[in-house]
């Protein structure tokens, strides 16, 4: 299984705007999270096996950390023609199969991955009160079939910095994972 790293986007870089449908036909915007104390974007997908691999434990991780006042927020950018199973009703399966308490948005046109520069699935951008960014990187070292157990660990201490009011240290690992089926032509540069 080949991975593609994170792009690493700066920190301290404002976070895009966006304005998406979720799963169950609201539109999201970026805009909701004005008055979050912090705000994790991922960028995730149904069928990638480094998502797989850490799903249900990033269900228990926002489950946590969003009565602390993170909001959290899921996006899918593949191209959902290319692979099905990504489409919205699959996301509607996969939502409620790991029971995500965050909403899950579509990507259709594969703007704000752009926007983002995301490059795989999961990629982690974690933002801070501010609407700043603060941490970018991997959940934690696991991956399929490394033996190495899922933790969250450095999610879990760039989350707690922030909602601390702490200093998210500089030094962070990129995440890991498929990268994102872009659509033909759409690649990023």
């Amino acid at each position: 299984m080949t991975a593609t790293a994170s792009r690493m986007m700066a920190l301290g870089t404002p976070m895009p705007r966006f304005r998406l449908q979720d799963t169950e036909g609201n539109i999201v915007a970026s805009d909701d999270f004005a008055d979050a104390d912090a705000v994790l974007v991922v960028f995730m997908c149904n069928h990638c096996p480094f998502v797989r691999h850490l799903a249900s434990h990033l269900a228990s991780f926002a489950r946590e950390f969003m009565p602390r006042g993170l909001a959290v927020v899921g996006v899918n950018a593949n191209d959902a023609e290319q692979y099905p199973d990504d489409d919205l009703e699959g996301m509607r399966r996969e939502k409620a199969r790991v029971g995500y308490p965050f909403p899950y948005v579509f990507d259709a046109e594969q703007t704000v991955a752009h926007a983002f520069g995301a490059a795989c699935t999961p990629d982690f951008f974690l933002f801070d009160g501010d609407g700043l960014l603060a941490y970018r990187g991997q959940y934690d070292g696991s991956r399929p079939g490394n033996d190495v157990a899922v933790t969250g660990d450095d999610l879990r201490e760039a989350a707690t910095a922030v909602l601390t009011g702490r200093e998210v240290p500089v030094e962070q690992k990129p995440s890991m994972g498929c990268n994102i089926k872009w659509k033909p032509g759409n690649e990023p540069d």
